[in-house]
C-alpha cells in the first residue's frame, strides 16, 4: 500500500512538473498591436511595459521590430516577474528586426530587474528618443537580482548608465555594445549584499562613455570621469573576456571587484586610466592597453595601469602590452596612495613601452614583486622601474629578475588617440622570449601562444 501511494505521489509530481512547462507561452508585442488583445502571434499587444508584467515563469515575450516610446513612470518600464531555474522569463527582440526601446521625459530606466531572478534579455536596442532626457538602460537597485542573461543588446545615448547594477549574482553579458552613456557604460553604487558576484562580460564593447549627455557631446555632463566599466567594492568573481573599452572620458576598466580576471581585451584611447584594479586575487592576461589621454596633449596624473590593493592581496600581470606616448606620469603605479600596504605582484611575459618622458613604472616599497621575462622600452626615461629604494635602469635591469631585458618591441603601428597595430614586426626581441609557466593559452587574437611564448598580448 505504501509503495502504491509513493508511486502515485511521484506520478502526480511528474504531471505537475510537466504542466509547468506546458503552461509556458510565447506572447508578442508590435507597434500596431492592441493591449486589449490576446498577445498571441496574430493578436499582439502594443506596449512592452504592461506586456512584461503579464508574463509567468517559462513565458517568452517577443517584441517585434519598431520604435517603442517609453515615457510614463512606472507604466512604460519593463518590469517582468522572476522565473525559476526550470522556467526562465525571456524577453527578446524579433529575429532580424531588433526593436528600439526609446526613453523620454526623464524616465528613470527602460528595464527594472531589481529583486528579479532567472530573466533573459536578448536582441534589444535601448536608447533615448531623439535625444530626449532618459537616464538608465537596465537597473538593479535596492533588491539583489540573480541568474540574469543579457545577450545581443545595443544600449546607447543615455544620460546616465547603460547598466546600473548594485547587487547582482550570476550575470552573463555577451555579444553586446554599450556606448555613449553620460555616466558610464556599466557600473553602479556600492552593494548591500556583496555587490557584483559571479559576473561574466564577454565579447562586449564598453566605449565612448561621457561623449553624450542631454542631447549634446557630453561637455556639460555633471559626472567628471565616466568609465567603460566602473564597479564598486564587490566579492566577485568578475570575468571580462574578449572585450573592448575605448574612448571613454574616464577609465577604460575600473574594477573594485575581488577576483577580477581581464582576458584577451583591448583597452585603448581612454582619457584617464586604462585599467585600474582595486580588488585582490585579480589577474590581467593577453591584454593590450594604450592611448592614455585619447589624443589630448595635456599632461594628466592618469596611467595605463593602476593597482591599489589591501594587505596580503595578490595581483598577476601576464602577457600584457602596455604603451604610452603622452609621458609626464608613470606608465604603471602600484599602491601609490598607501605605500606601506604589502601586496604581492607577479609581472611575467609583458611588454612595457613608453616613449614620453618621465614614464617609469612605480611600485610602493611594501609590494612583494616577482618580475621575470619582461621587455622594457622607455627611451625618454632614465629610471625604468622604481620599487621603494630600488631603482632599475638599463644597466642593472637584469637584477630585477631572470629574462628581463631592454629593447624596442617593434610594434607594427603604435598609436595615440587612433587605432594601432601592436603585433610585433619580424626581429622583435619580444618574439619567443617568454616562459610558459602560468602563461595564458591564447593571445589577444585568439591564437595559441608558442612554447616558449612571445612577450606581450600577441604571439606574433
Amino acid at each position: 500500500m505504501i509503495r502504491r501511494l509513493l508511486c502515485l505521489a511521484l506520478a502526480l509530481t511528474s504531471l505537475l512538473y510537466a504542466g509547468s512547462f506546458a503552461a509556458a507561452a510565447t506572447y508578442y508585442v508590435a507597434p500596431d498591436g492592441d493591449d486589449g488583445a490576446s498577445g498571441e502571434v496574430s493578436a499582439p499587444w502594443a506596449a512592452p511595459g504592461p506586456a512584461s508584467r503579464r508574463l509567468a515563469p517559462g513565458d517568452t515575450l517577443v517584441i517585434r521590430g519598431g520604435h517603442y516610446r517609453l515615457s510614463l513612470y512606472p507604466d512604460h518600464i519593463l518590469t517582468p516577474p522572476s522565473g525559476s531555474a526550470e522556467a526562465w522569463i525571456t524577453i527578446r527582440g524579433e529575429t532580424g528586426n531588433r526593436p528600439v526601446l526609446a526613453g523620454a521625459d526623464d524616465l528613470a530606466m527602460a528595464i527594472d530587474l531589481s529583486g528579479r531572478q532567472y530573466v533573459r534579455l536578448e536582441n534589444l536596442e535601448i536608447s533615448s528618443d531623439n535625444s530626449a532626457l532618459f537616464r538608465d538602460g537596465i537597473v538593479v537597485m535596492g533588491e539583489p537580482a540573480a541568474h540574469l542573461i543579457f545577450k545581443e543588446l545595443y544600449i546607447h545615448h543615455l544620460d546616465e548608465f547603460g547598466l546600473n547594477l548594485q547587487d547582482v549574482e550570476d550575470l552573463v553579458l555577451e555579444d553586446s555594445r554599450i556606448e555613449y552613456c553620460g555616466f558610464g557604460a556599466a557600473g553602479g553604487p556600492a552593494g548591500d549584499s556583496g555587490g557584483w558576484r559571479k559576473v561574466v562580460i564577454r565579447r562586449t564593447q564598453l566605449s565612448y562613455s561621457g561623449h553624450y549627455y542631454q542631447g549634446t557631446d557630453g561637455e556639460n555632463r555633471p559626472y567628471d570621469r565616466p568609465d567603460g566599466l566602473g564597479t564598486e567594492e564587490s566579492q566577485g568573481p568578475l570575468l571580462i573576456e574578449d572585450c573592448l573599452a575605448t574612448h571613454n572620458r574616464g577609465d577604460g576598466l575600473d574594477s573594485k571587484t575581488r577576483n577580477t580576471t581581464i582576458r584577451r581585451s583591448l583597452v585603448a584611447n581612454n582619457s584617464c586610466d586604462g585599467v585600474k584594479l582595486w580588488g585582490g586575487d585579480s589577474r590581467v592576461e593577453s591584454t593590450l592597453i594604450y592611448g592614455r589621454g585619447d589624443g589630448d596633449p595635456q599632461i594628466t596624473p592618469w596611467s595605463a595601469l593602476v593597482i591599489s590593493g589591501r594587505e596580503g592581496d595578490r595581483f598577476e600581470l601576464v602577457n600584457l602590452s602596455l604603451d604610452d606616448q603622452l609621458g609626464g606620469n608613470y606608465l604603471m603605479y602600484v599602491n601609490y596612495d598607501e605605500p606601506e600596504v604589502g601586496l604581492t605582484l607577479l609581472m611575467r611575459n609583458n611588454v612595457f613601452r613608453a616613449v614620453g618622458g618621465n614614464s617609469a613604472l612605480w611600485l610602493a616599497p611594501a609590494v612583494s614583486l616577482a618580475a621575470d621575462h619582461n621587455l622594457f622600452f622607455l627611451p625618454g626615461t632614465a629610471n625604468i622601474l622604481e620599487h621603494g629604494q630600488a631603482v632599475y635602469e638599463q644597466a642593472n635591469l637584469g637584477d630585477l629578475g631572470p629574462g628581463n631585458s631592454y629593447g624596442d618591441p617593434l610594434f607594427l603601428r603604435p598609436a595615440w588617440g587612433a587605432d594601432g597595430d601592436y603585433r610585433q614586426q619580424p626581429g622583435s626581441p619580444a618574439l619567443g622570449a617568454g616562459i610558459s609557466d602560468q602563461a595564458p593559452a591564447t593571445d589577444l587574437a585568439g591564437r595559441a601562444y608558442g612554447n616558449p611564448p612571445s612577450l606581450g598580448a600577441y604571439e606574433k
